[in-house]
């Protein structure tokens, strides 16, 4: 969802799906954490194109709509 001029909720935009991928990585002292990329960028892309947050703040899309 998107703010329009005035701060309120614009209508949602048609926007092509992205494929993403998501690497988890456990530990034992400290939150799992997970990655989220685009497979296929390479080169300067691959190295800047992710996000990363700890697992348990990352919810499947389909139960939050």
């Amino acid at each position: 969802m998107s703010l329009d001029q005035t701060g309120g909720a614009a209508d949602a935009i048609d926007r092509p799906d992205v494929e993403l991928s998501l690497t988890v990585v456990r530990y034992e002292d400290e939150p799992d954490r997970c990655t989220i990329y685009p497979p296929s960028a390479t080169g300067d892309a691959r190295l800047s194109t992710w996000l990363s947050a700890d697992y348990e703040a990352v919810v499947d899309l389909a139960t939050m709509q």
